[in-house]
Order: structure tokens, then C-alpha cells, then sequence
């Protein structure tokens, strides 16, 4: 659904063997007066049964996506303001950060609504007045028309998304790639995906408060509502990339999508304007038909989607949802890295929605099943034995690969107890991960990356001539799939990752003996 340029780049190093998302700069926001607030802001637990909702309608939940779609990476389920369910698939875990994609969206959108009720702007100022200096020799009449509103409901009349040749500006500066590009349509009159947009939002923040979205968002939103240790990426510029790059925890869209669901207060305080929560999540474009069964279709609105069942919500690419669902007072926060997002939704709709009753239930067995189910949740390990005959053939040696687009020049198994290590060597010099054959082993790797990225890894003897290692990257939603299948005197390597902008399996490789 998004194809920024620099996301594909990412998903294809991680289809490599890559850690991911080192793309650009992150910037983290530093400290804040509210600090001491942030930590001491936790959301309140209760029991499914006290928020109106039956276990078993948990479990249904949890076991059609895990049925479906392959599972997830988290869930959380607010109702009445309270965590009722929550889950992570080990080594996914409460305590790590995951990477939002286009989830990130709304967190701009709600930059530019404290920017708007700060006095530095307003939705109908026109695009081109906060940028005199980047644009192009002749300004046309739909660029000169295009207002903040357009940019934040995706009808800036451009027929396609414009986030490609924005990103790939020779200079740098996407700020004036994205202003040089010609523009269509008149403004308002065609909804067009398109996260270059919603990077202009960022740049607007940016332009009128001295502050990247990070920043500024930091004391308003992030402290006020106990987030820390947010990230973002950067572009060339310094400025947020606005509609991808953010990567903060579970918990913290949780947080968010209460916020939204409480219209902006907390703590009794107002920390959005109710005005703003209700014209951005309020369906301002049409962006398919609404009869629809999908969630696709139900109306756009400042970078939210709207969706059946009187919900609305912000979503990125694999599954990264923020679902608010006001007419249940509920909340549903998941993260994942799943090719088909729609059936997510619709998991929802049948096991959860209609499920949540406005009284409390007793509490029943199936409570104890929900639990033992929720807390041994984990991502699915390659399948196989510890050990195999080969193993001592070929451990600790080295197979080199011709010439390839991969840029791979050899790899390196060693076997030692119950683990197993990868060694692989680009044009960067050796890269390594360490896996284990009966648990996940945390560590760091840089393979094919730009940069290193927290990893855990498991393998397995598939059978007697073929090892997998599945190398799970716990902050993002990319799983790697390396299978190495020896002969006598070669190796075929097989690389597949879960999901990706492009292709997901990669042409094999063979080695021969160093």
C-alpha cells in the first residue's frame, strides 16, 4: 500500500539478510519538564470479564489471526479506558520499540492540529506560502491552490503518489523535489495516497516552530501521555520523514488511540483540542464506496482512515494499527508484519466487536485458557532437530559465491553445543548472527544493512542436509527466513523474508568450498 522509496530500500536489505529502517538519521526527543510525569503515567489493567468482554472472544480473536494471517507481533484491548487483553509473540515484547510505518501518519496530523491551535497556521493556508524560497521558476495554478488541508486528506491533485520522485531529489532537499512536480488535478478533487504529503506536513512544523515533529510533539503529547524513547527517521534535511519513520511501543499507541477515544483529554487535561479529534477523524474525502467490505473504503480523514463500524483508525504497511472504536469505548493497538492487512480487520469485526456487552461478566474458565494462551504466545521457529550428521562436515567451513547481485562473496556455519553460528561476508567485510537450536538468541547484526539492528535468531536441521535459521528483527516486522542446503561439495543458499515492498524470496545462490 505505501512505496516510499527509501522503505523499499529497507525491506530489500532486511530480503538480503538485513537488519532494517537504518535508512536515515534517527532523532530522539530529549529531555522535557513533564519527564517525571511521563513515568508515572501507566495504563490501568482489569479483566476481560470486568470490561465486557468474554475470554473466549480473545482467544477466537488471537487464534484466527495466528490461523489466517500468521499471527501477529502484539495486541493490546482497551475497554472503559483499561487494558482488558494484551499479548506479544516472543521475542516481540512489551519493553521493545516497533517500527509504525504509515502509522506514524497520524502522529504528524496531530503535530499540525496543536500547531493550528497554537496560532502558527491554519488547514486553509496555501502550500506554496511557507516555502518562497523552494519553488520551481513558474508556479502553476493547482499548485498555487494546494492548502494544508489537501496535504493532510491526500487530494493534492497529484495522479499518483508522489513520495518516489520526491525522495530521490538529487540535492537532497524533498521539499523542492516535492514542489517541482507537476500537479494534475485541482486540489481537493482526487484522493491519491501519497506520504510525500504528509512529509510536507512534517516540513511545515518544521518551517514555523524551529522544532522537528519529534520535538515538538515531545513535551505536547509524548511526556503528557508517559511515551519515551520515541524515534524518527530523518531526511537529508534534518526534517522528519512525517508519513513512516516512527517507532515507539505497543502501549504508546494504545495511549494514543485513548487519547483520541477521551477526544483529546487526559489526565484532566486537554491536550488536543476536541474540535481538532472531531474534524480529523471525521470522513473528509471519499476514497472508494462505502458499501465496500473494505476498510479501505469508507472515507479518508486528516490522515486517518475511517472505517466500517463507526471506528476509525491510523494503519501502516504489515499491520501497524491504531482502532478506535467509540461506539464500544475501545481501543485496539497491534503490531505485526502481515501481508494481509484487511483480514486483521476483519478478525476483529467477527471475534471482538460484537462480543463487548455493556455490563460486566462472571468470570469463567475459559479466563485461565486465555491467559496461559496469551502468555506462551511466540513467533514460530523453523522446524527441525538440533543436530545433524552433516553438521560436523561442514562447520567452520567456508563456501564462496561468483559474482552476484546480492553482493554476497561467502558464507560460514559453526556448530558448537546448541548453537548455531552465520557468518557472511560482503563488500563490508564479515558480517555475523548467532542462533540458537532450543531458544531465541538476542544479538546484533549488520547483514546487508547500512547500519547494525537488535535481532534474535533460531535454527534448525530441516533435515539431514539442510539448515534453517529464521532471524526475527524484534523492532520492526521483518522475520528472515536463511536456509542453507549442503551437498557434497556446495552449499545453496535461500533467503526469504515475511513481508516486503518488492519481491520477498530471492534468487538462490550456490558455494563452493573456499
Amino acid at each position: 500500500m505505501l512505496r516510499e522509496a527509501t522503505r523499499r530500500t529497507f525491506c530489500k536489505g532486511v530480503a538480503l539478510g538485513a537488519a532494517a529502517g537504518l535508512v536515515s538519521d534517527l532523532s530522539v526527543g530529549g529531555a522535557e519538564p513533564r519527564a517525571r510525569e511521563a513515568r508515572r503515567v501507566r495504563l490501568p489493567r482489569t479483566s476481560p470479564e470486568a470490561a465486557g468482554i468474554p475470554p473466549q472472544a480473545v482467544l477466537a480473536f488471537v487464534e484466527a489471526v495466528e490461523e489466517k494471517v500468521g499471527g501477529l507481533h502484539s495486541f493490546m484491548l482497551l475497554r472503559h479506558g483499561k487494558v482488558a487483553a494484551e499479548g506479544w509473540w516472543f521475542p516481540y515484547a512489551p519493553q521493545h520499540p516497533h517500527m509504525l510505518f504509515s502509522l506514524s501518519k497520524s502522529f504528524t496530523s496531530t503535530a499540525v492540529g496543536l500547531a493550528v491551535a497554537e496560532g502558527h497556521l491554519t488547514v486553509d493556508a496555501p502550500v506554496v506560502s511557507f516555502f518562497p524560497g523552494d519553488l520551481p521558476q513558474k508556479v502553476d495554478k493547482n499548485l498555487a491552490e494546494m492548502r494544508v488541508r489537501h496535504l493532510l486528506t491526500m487530494s493534492t491533485g497529484h495522479d499518483k503518489d508522489a513520495t518516489g520522485p520526491t525522495t530521490s531529489q538529487p540535492e537532497g532537499d524533498w521539499v523542492k523535489g516535492f514542489l517541482a512536480l507537476p500537479v494534475e488535478h485541482t486540489p481537493g478533487t482526487k484522493f491519491v495516497y501519497n506520504s510525500a504529503a504528509t512529509y510536507m506536513l512534517s516540513a511545515i512544523v518544521q518551517k514555523l516552530t524551529g522544532k522537528t515533529v519529534l520535538e515538538y510533539l515531545t513535551p505536547r503529547l509524548f511526556a503528557p501521555l508517559g511515551i519515551e524513547g520515541a524515534t524518527w527517521e530523518t531526511c537529508p534535511k534534518g526534517i522528519n520523514t512525517g508519513g513512516w519513520g516512527l517507532s515507539i511501543k505497543t502501549e504508546d499507541i494504545a495511549r494514543f488511540g485513548q487519547l483520541y477515544l477521551q477526544k483529546g483529554r487526559w489526565n484532566r487535561r486537554q491536550l488536543i483540542p476536541e474540535a481538532w479529534i472531531a474534524e480529523a477523524t471525521a470522513r473528509q474525502v471519499s476514497n472508494g464506496d462505502p458499501a465496500s467490505p473494505s476498510d479501505w473504503s469508507q472515507g479518508y480523514g486528516y490522515q486517518f482512515w475511517r472505517c466500517r463500524h463507526g471506528a476509525y483508525r491510523g494503519d501502516g504497511a504489515f499491520g501497524q494499527y491504531c482502532i478506535v472504536m467509540p461506539e464500544k469505548d475501545a481501543v485496539l493497538a497491534i503490531t505485526s508484519g502481515v501481508g494481509d492487512m484487511q483480514a486483521v480487520m476483519n478478525a476483529a469485526w467477527e471475534h471482538l466487536l460484537p462480543a463487548m456487552q455493556s455490563d460486566g461478566l462472571p468470570v469463567s474458565e475459559a479466563a485461565r485458557e486465555m491467559k496461559e494462551k496469551l502468555s506462551a504466545l511466540s513467533i514460530r521457529p523453523p522446524e527441525g532437530k538440533a543436530t545433524s550428521p552433516t553438521a560436523g562436515r561442514v562447520s567452520g567451513r567456508t563456501y564462496r559465491f561468483e559474482a552476484n547481485d546480492q553482493k554476497l562473496q561467502a558464507l560460514t556455519l559453526t556448530f558448537a553445543g546448541n548453537r548455531g553460528t552465520l557468518t557472511v561476508k560482503d563488500e563490508r567485510g564479515e558480517q555475523t548472527v548467532e542462533a540458537g537450536s532450543r531458544a531465541w538468541v538476542p544479538g546484533v547484526t549488520a547483514l546487508g544493512a547500512p547500519g547494525a539492528s537488535k535481532v534474535a535468531a533460531r535454527g534448525a536441521w530441516a533435515s539431514d542436509d539442510t539448515y534453517v535459521m529464521k532471524l526475527c528483527f524484534y523492532e520492526t516486522p521483518f522475520l528472515l527466513t536463511v536456509t542453507c542446503k549442503f551437498g557434497e561439495e556446495q552449499v545453496t543458499l535461500n533467503r526469504q523474508v515475511n513481508v516486503g515492498f518488492g519481491p520477498t524470496q530471492f534468487p538462490p545462490l550456490v558455494g563452493r568450498p573456499a
